[in-house]
């Protein structure tokens, strides 16, 4: 049984709030949360500044006792361009700083998928992050990405984890990123479980084979499925899971365009059924 199940609120409809109620309903302990959540969270006035709607959607999972697994998305950061340098620098510092205030202590980060991303930038960059997240008591999640520029696959962002000797800095475990591209649990050999930070749970139905990078990033952000509804191996994401002694956060982040749509109450509560049984305890 995993210590926290979670979900993501991108497969919920309706406002933030709304989420946040169906999730806790449903059963699930913790959410992750976007940056659009934070935006469109209603503090009650619509000039309210983004560091008080940070706030007060705080105050909303407090007062509902859900916990947050973690705050995202910071895209493209590692290995950009010196010209970039540092806008993307003042965008982290941004990001975590609502971490802080939202009371997460982890924040998603993404290899990243820019056509420019230079790879002998990439680890003195979150070397960087790293050190500005652990003076604010935050953990750095990077995650490979299926259509990430030079760390796509598992293994190769381990490397980077690994290389940069910071603590504070673990893996997510995406099972779309992983088994879209053709991946299995094989590629997660030698990762132990302390190093991992969260494991994402989705599924497909079709065959990805000869897919295109935009297609894929297409299927990505609208058609993923709940598990049990595709064929993606994800009985073996468990048993490896369960081999090395991962007992941490475990939960969904699916983007689909179907349950979105829907009520989130009925979403948040399929969601659950379908955790429970592709990770039961």
């Amino acid at each position: 049984m995993p210590d926290v199940r979670f979900l993501n609120t991108i497969l919920l409809g309706g406002s933030p709030a709304d989420k946040l109620e169906a999730a806790q309903a449903a059963g699930f302990d913790s959410v992750e949360l976007w940056r659009q959540d934070v935006d469109a969270f209603d503090a009650g006035d619509a000039s309210t500044a983004f560091d008080d709607k940070a706030a007060g959607l705080a105050d909303k999972l407090r007062a509902l006792e859900l916990g947050l697994v973690d705050y995202q998305v910071l895209l493209d950061f590692d290995g950009a361009p010196a010209e970039q340098q540092a806008a993307k620098r003042a965008e982290a510092v941004t990001m975590m700083d609502a971490a802080v205030k939202l009371g997460a202590d982890t924040l998603l980060v993404p290899a990243s998928t820019a056509a420019d991303c230079d790879p002998d930038r990439v680890v003195d960059d979150l070397r960087w992050l790293a050190d500005e997240a652990a003076s604010r008591q935050l953990r750095i999640a990077y995650e490979a990405m299926a259509w990430s520029t030079f760390h796509a696959e598992v293994r190769s962002a381990w490397a980077v984890v690994r290389e940069l000797k910071r603590p504070n800095v673990g893996l997510v475990i995406d099972a779309f990123h992983l088994f879209s591209i053709g991946g299995t649990v094989a590629d997660l050999a030698g990762i132990p479980a302390d190093r991992i930070l969260l494991v994402q749970l989705s599924d497909l139905a079709q065959d990805l084979s000869g897919t295109t990078r935009q297609a894929l990033i297409d299927i990505a952000r609208h058609q993923r499925l709940l598990p049990g509804e595709g064929d993606f191996p994800l009985t073996s994401l468990r048993e490896w899971a369960r081999a090395i002694g991962y007992r941490g956060p475990v939960g969904l982040e699916v983007f689909n365009d179907r349950w979105k749509s829907r009520p989130p109450q009925d979403a948040a509560i399929a969601a659950m059924q379908a955790l429970r049984a592709a990770w039961p305890d």
